[in-house]
C-alpha cells in the first residue's frame, strides 16, 4: 500500500473541522480540509461561547484575535409577560480562565480559525470542494471530491478521515448511522439587525404565554430578536417585511428604520447519531449531534468534539498510542452530548413554552428562586450546566488508596475525568499567566509541592517524555525561586500566584495529577502512588512502548 496523501481529511469548514484542522495543524499532522462552499457563511448564526471553548481557542493560540468579536459575562434574564424577572443567569466564575458566558459573533469567529490555517505549511484548504465518495480498506481512506466551479474530480487518500459537515452529513449517512432523536414541533423566527436601536449589553428571554421571544445584544452593533411562530404562521408569511416589523413594533420605535441583516425561520432538532466512527472515518460536531438553540450549546459542542478527537489522533499517527485510543472519542463524547441535548430541549420547556399554566409556573418558580438564596445562586452561576466528566475512555479511575492522614470525607471527592482549572500563575520567569500559557499544548505531571520526576521511576519518566509531557511543581509564591534552584532538570516550577491552586487542592484525596492535552485530569493520586498511577494512565491511553 503507497503512502496516503495526507495523514486526515476533513469535510466541512464549520466550527469542528477548522478548529480540528489547527488543533492538527498545530500537532505536525498533514491535514487536508475540505468545504462544499467557497466561503464561509458571512451572517451570524450561533451567537454564545463559553469558557471551554475560550480555553480551546486560547490552545490554538487564537484566542486573542478571537476576543474582540465577543461579550464577556453575557447576562441573561428571564422574564414573565409582565416583565418580572424570574431568573437570571449571571456567572462571574472563571475557573477555566476565562468568562464562562459570552455574546459572540460566528462568522468573524470561524475566519479567525479559518485564517489561522496560513500559519501551517502542512494544512491545505479547498473551499468549493465537495465530497463524492468514501472507500476505506484497513490502512487508508480514499475521498473523491469535486471542484464545484470547474466539476473536475480528484481522488485523494488519508490515514484518516472526519466528517464535519453539518446536519445533512453525507459521511454520516456512509456510516449508516441512524439520527435518533425529534425535531422539535415549535418553529422560531430569527431576526437580526444591524446599528443596535437599544445598545443594551445583554439578553432577555420573554417567558410570554402567548408568544416567547427573546433579545441579545452581541458585539459590533448586532442585535438579534428571537420569536415563537404560530401554528398558522407558515415560514413565507413570519419572514414577510411587514410581519418581521409587526412583531419588532412592542420592542422597538419606528421598525421600519431597522437595518434587518437576516431573517429566518428554524425548526429545532434534537438528535444524536447513533455511531460516530466506522473504522478510519469519524463524524464530528452537528454531523454527530444537532440541539435547540435555547442553551447556547451546538457550537460549542463542536468545539468540544474537536478537541476531544484532535489530540487522539495526533497521539495515533506519531505512533504514541495505538488505534484503540480513538475508540475513547465516542465513549466521552456521547454522554456529554447527551447532557447537553436535553439541557437545551429542557430550557426551551421552561421558558419557551406557550400557556397560562405554563406562566403560573414560571411565576411560582421565580418567586422561589429569589427567595432561597442557595437556589438563586445555583441558577445565576449555571451550575446547571453539564461539565464533561468521564468515567470511561481515556482515564484512570481506579479507587485511590485510603490514607490516615487524608480526612475521610475526602475519599469521595474525585476529579479524575474531570476538567482541571486554570488559574493564573507565575511563570518561572516570575511573569503572571494563565496556566496553560505555560504547560502549552501537550500532556502534563502536574504535582503539588514535589518534584514530580522525583516521584517517578526512570521508565515512567521515559514512557511521559515520549508523550511530550510536561513536568511541572506547584507551589506557594513564596517558595518559587527556592525551589526553581533546587527543582531537578527538566521541571517547570510554578508560582501559586493567586492562592488558587492550594484552593484546588485543599479539598481533594491527592497531590499528583496527569493532565491530558485537552486538560482533563486523567489521573490522579498521592505522591507515593505516582509511578503505579502512571502505569495505570499508559494502558488506559493504549500507549505503544
Amino acid at each position: 500500500m503507497s503512502a496516503a496523501d495526507y495523514q486526515v481529511v476533513i469535510v466541512g469548514a464549520g466550527p469542528t473541522g477548522l478548529m480540528l484542522s489547527n488543533l492538527l495543524g498545530r500537532y505536525g499532522v498533514r491535514t487536508l480540509i475540505i468545504e462544499r462552499l467557497h466561503e464561509l457563511i458571512d451572517y451570524p448564526r450561533a451567537i454564545g461561547i463559553d469558557d471551554e471553548a475560550l480555553r480551546s481557542m486560547q490552545a490554538v493560540d487564537l484566542v486573542d484575535k478571537v476576543l474582540p468579536h465577543t461579550v464577556p459575562h453575557h447576562m441573561v434574564r428571564a422574564v414573565n409577560s409582565q416583565g418580572r424577572v424570574i431568573a437570571e443567569m449571571a456567572p462571574q466564575t472563571d475557573e477555566f480562565g476565562w468568562s464562562r458566558r459570552n455574546g459572540f459573533i460566528q462568522p468573524l469567529v470561524d475566519r479567525v480559525l479559518l485564517a489561522g490555517l496560513d500559519r501551517f505549511p502542512h494544512v491545505e484548504v479547498r473551499l468549493g470542494h465537495e465530497l463524492l465518495k468514501i472507500e476505506q480498506t484497513s490502512e487508508q481512506v480514499a475521498c473523491t471530491i469535486q471542484d464545484v466551479g470547474s466539476g473536475q474530480v480528484t481522488r485523494v487518500t488519508a490515514e484518516y478521515m472526519v466528517g464535519a459537515e453539518g446536519g445533512r452529513s453525507f459521511t454520516r449517512e456512509w456510516l449508516g448511522a441512524n439520527f435518533e432523536g425529534v425535531t422539535l414541533p415549535d418553529r422560531c423566527l430569527v431576526v437580526d439587525v444591524a446599528d443596535d436601536p437599544l445598545g443594551t449589553p445583554n439578553a432577555i428571554f420573554g417567558a410570554d404565554p402567548v408568544r416567547s421571544w427573546a433579545t441579545f445584544g452581541l458585539p459590533h452593533g448586532i442585535r438579534r430578536w428571537e420569536f415563537m411562530l404560530g401554528d398558522d404562521e407558515d415560514n413565507e408569511l413570519a419572514e414577510s417585511d411587514a410581519f418581521v416589523r409587526g412583531l419588532l413594533t412592542d420592542h422597538v420605535r419606528s421598525p421600519e428604520r431597522l437595518n434587518i441583516i437576516r431573517r429566518r425561520v428554524y425548526t429545532h432538532n434534537a438528535r444524536i447519531a447513533s455511531a460516530f466512527r466506522r473504522g478510519r472515518v469519524f463524524i464530528a460536531g452537528d454531523a454527530a449531534h444537532v440541539m435547540p438553540v435555547n442553551a447556547g450549546q451546538g457550537w460549542n459542542s463542536c468545539i468540544r468534539d474537536a478537541v476531544n478527537l484532535g489530540w487522539k489522533l495526533a497521539a495515533v499517527l506519531n505512533g504514541t498510542s495505538s488505534a484503540a485510543l480513538l475508540d475513547t472519542y465516542e465513549v466521552e463524547r456521547r454522554d456529554h452530548v447527551r447532557g447537553m441535548v436535553e439541557l437545551s430541549v429542557g430550557m426551551g420547556k421552561a421558558f419557551a413554552s406557550r400557556g397560562r399554566l405554563r406562566e403560573v409556573a414560571r411565576t411560582v418558580v421565580g418567586t422561589a428562586v429569589e427567595y432561597l438564596p442557595p437556589v438563586k445562586r445555583y441558577v445565576a452561576s449555571m451550575r446547571f450546566k453539564p461539565m464533561p466528566s468521564y468515567t470511561r475512555g481515556a482515564v484512570v479511575t481506579t479507587e485511590i488508596h485510603r490514607s490516615k492522614s487524608i480526612l475521610p470525607a475526602h475519599g469521595v471527592n474525585r476529579s479524575a475525568g474531570r476538567l482541571f482549572i486554570q488559574p493564573k500563575v507565575s511563570a518561572p520567569d516570575g511573569a503572571v499567566k494563565l496556566l496553560d500559557d505555560v504547560i502549552g499544548l501537550r500532556w502534563a505531571v502536574l504535582a503539588w509541592n514535589n518534584d514530580p520526576r522525583r516521584l517517578l521511576s526512570e521508565k515512567s519518566v521515559e514512557a511521559l517524555e515520549r508523550l511530550g509531557a510536561a513536568f511541572v511543581q506547584a507551589v506557594p509564591e513564596v517558595q518559587r525561586e527556592w525551589t526553581a534552584a533546587n527543582a531537578s532538570d527538566g521541571v517547570t516550577v510554578i508560582g501559586d500566584a493567586l492562592g488558587r491552586v492550594k484552593k484546588w487542592f485543599d479539598d481533594k484525596p491527592y497531590s499528583v495529577l496527569f493532565l491530558r492535552p485537552d486538560r482533563v485530569i486523567a489521573a490522579e493520586c498521592l505522591a507515593v502512588e505516582a509511578d503505579r498511577t502512571t502505569e495505570k494512565l499508559l494502558d488506559a491511553i493504549s500507549y505503544l512502548a
